[in-house]
């Protein structure tokens, strides 16, 4: 096993956006927010129907801060 898989949970994004759908849902793995696409970000301005991988670079999860990198897969609908 490599130092990469080892250090991987499962379900980890890791910005892996080849592994998410339109509806993906993906939670902080530190506050367990939930990025539901439908319902977009409104601290951040996301439009509601913005997939996670179309989120731009910059965006953080508006409960702690947490990076974008840091978010597990929920949901691949």
């Amino acid at each position: 096993m490599s130092v990469e898989t080892a250090l991987r949970f499962e379900g980890s994004y890791l910005g892996q956006d080849d592994q998410l759908t339109d509806s993906t849902q993906l939670e902080c793995k530190i506050c367990w927010y939930v990025y539901n696409p439908e319902q977009g970000d409104d601290v951040w301005q996301i439009a509601p129907g913005t997939p996670f991988s179309q989120l731009p670079d910059h965006w953080r999860c508006p409960e702690c801060d947490g990076e974008k990198s840091q978010f597990m897969v929920l949901e691949n609908g």
